[in-house]
This record gives structure tokens, sequence and C-alpha cells, in this order.
């Protein structure tokens, strides 16, 4: 594989959220944490934000007087086009090591960039990244993108319930379906409460398909006849493909246990190299669900990666 090297052009920082972050000539990265000093460091995925300096001069060709750090970004880096690298992605710069975890970001609220110029690259440039090996960082530095290490496939879960969301009821089926994808050798990348909000689900599934390219997605809640269960409908709406054959599946095995599984109106879709699985909401039905299909998704997903080529059941002799 052919070696690719960039230069870090700027290290920013902010102490407070919202407040442009100012240049500095070298800082410390922290594991598991962000750039010390910077407020965005923290316990979570998007720990440093980074943007190639080519992109930004471009910008700049227009007439916006983007100087670094006006986009909120940690490191500015040359010679790397940084928008196009897959999450899990990892960039090694002397001891320090940043695995990529998000690419791009929603922006909810137009910033001064975007009011001056109509239009901002960050939320389609910008990346994210966790702090994967501590070390110093600064202006001149060679940054190289590393060979990642292998992984297995990386989960997330939405659990949606009104109640839930306002502290009401305790959510017992988060950490059931959490324990389950763990057993079965994924990587939990996200484990969220959301309200039965058809445009928040949306964009969060956009956001985990799209941004953060999770392999599955499985949601629990929202799969009934009340007037507030949208799920399918939040989920159809941002698929580009269906996948009926693993809700079929979940009712089938539903309906052993009770008649009333006919009554989920869960569904099964695929977004980009995600597949997203609707789940019921109780823990009970939810996890008798996800221990019918689970077995079977691994596979799935390496199709839908490219990663194998048919879905032939390898536990099946035809040679008899």
């Amino acid at each position: 594989m052919t070696e690719v090297t960039g230069v870090v052009r700027a290290v920013c920082v902010s102490g407070e959220r919202g407040v442009q972050k100012r240049e500095i000539p070298a800082a410390s990265l922290i594991a598991g944490h962000g750039l010390e000093g910077d407020a965005h460091a923290g316990d979570w995925h998007r720990q440093v934000s980074l943007i190639s300096y080519g992109k930004v001069q471009k910008f700049n060709e227009g007439g916006a007087g983007v100087s670094h750090g006006d986009f909120g970004e940690n490191l500015v880096v040359e010679g790397i086009d940084l928008g196009a690298l897959p999450v899990g992605s990892l960039l090694e710069c002397g001891d320090c090591a940043l695995e990529i975890t998000q690419i791009g970001k929603e922006c909810h609220t137009h910033c001064q960039i975007h009011q001056k110029m109509g239009d901002c690259i960050m939320p389609r440039e910008g990346v994210f990244a966790r702090v994967a090996r501590g070390g110093a960082i600064s202006v001149g530095d060679v940054i190289r993108l590393a060979e990642a290490p292998a992984r297995g496939p990386r989960a997330a879960v939405l659990i949606l319930s009104d109640k839930g969301a306002k502290g009401e009821r305790k959510d017992e089926s988060g950490p059931l379906i959490a324990r389950m994808l763990r057993d079965a050798g994924y990587t939990l990348a996200e484990l969220k409460l959301l309200p039965d909000e058809r445009g928040e689900i949306e964009a969060e599934l956009i956001n985990l398909a799209d941004r953060r390219q999770v392999d599955l997605i499985l949601t629990s809640g929202g799969t009934g006849f009340s007037p507030r269960d949208i799920t399918p409908e939040a989920t159809t709406a941002i698929a580009e493909r269906m996948a009926p054959g693993i809700a079929e599946a979940m009712r089938a095995h539903s309906m052993r246990i009770t008649g009333r599984a006919m009554l989920s109106r869960g569904v099964a879709a695929i977004r980009g190299g995600s597949l997203i699985v609707n789940l019921p909401g109780s823990p009970k039905a939810a996890g008798e669900c996800l221990d019918a299909v689970l077995p079977h998704l691994g596979h799935g997903i390496e199709v839908l990666r490219g990663k194998a080529r048919d879905c032939a059941d390898s536990t099946k002799n035809d040679n008899k």
C-alpha cells in the first residue's frame, strides 16, 4: 500500500464551546479524551475535529477569508483528503494516533461563515476522531494514514420512548440489546434514548448511517398501533432499500410465542452500508426477536459491505 502522508498546518483549541478556537503551536493529545484544554474534549466519539487544508484554501478562493480555527476545527491537515476517509481510518502523528469516528456533521444553526458566504464546508468536509494513543502534536508534524487494526462490526442502539426520554420509565431494553450485541462480537458505537418524534428519529438514523457509518442500527419501540408509534415510518422514509425478510422472520418467530406478534409493524431497511432493524419496545419481545435473527445478520452485513458474495447458508450441506 502506498503511504499517504500529510502535514499538520494548524493546532487550535478553545476553552469554551461556541467560542472561536485560537491557534497554538503545539498541544497534548490525551488518550480517550482529546486535546488538552479544549472544550470539546471528553468521553465521547467526537474528541478531536479535523479539516483538510486544501478544502479550506479552495473555500477561501470565494472571498470567505476563513482563518484557522474559524470552522471550530482542532487540526488542519495538508496533503490528506480527510473527508474521503472511511470511519475507522487511523491517522498517526509521532506517538499519537487518531481513529476517525464520524465524517461531517449536521448543522443545526447556520454559523457566521454560512451567513456571510451562504455556505460552510465543515458539515460535509470536517471529520471527527477519538484519541487512540496520546502524545504531543505540533504545527509542522508529519501525519500519516496508517493501517487500522482489524475490528468486528459496529452497532448502534436507539431506544424510542416518550416516557423513557422524559425519565418517567427506566430503559430495560437498551442494556439487554447492548449485551446481546457484545456477546455476538459487535462493538457498541452508540446507545441513545429518543422520544417518539419522527424528525428526531430520521435525523439520528441518517447520522448513524451516513456520518458514523455503523454496520447495524437497532431500534426498539414505536412499532405498534399507537398514534405515536412511528418508528417504521421514520425508517422507511430514510431507507434506500427494504429488507422485508428480516421483519418477516422476527414476526414468524414471535407468532410461536404469542398471536399478538402480528400487531408489530417493525421493518428492516438498508441505507448505504448500514442495516437498520426495528425491534419491539418490550424487553422480552425485543430479546426474542433479536435472538431469532442476530446469528444471520452478520453475513448480510458482510454482503452489504462487499466482504462476501452470496447468502448461501454455510451450515447446510447441499451435497447429501
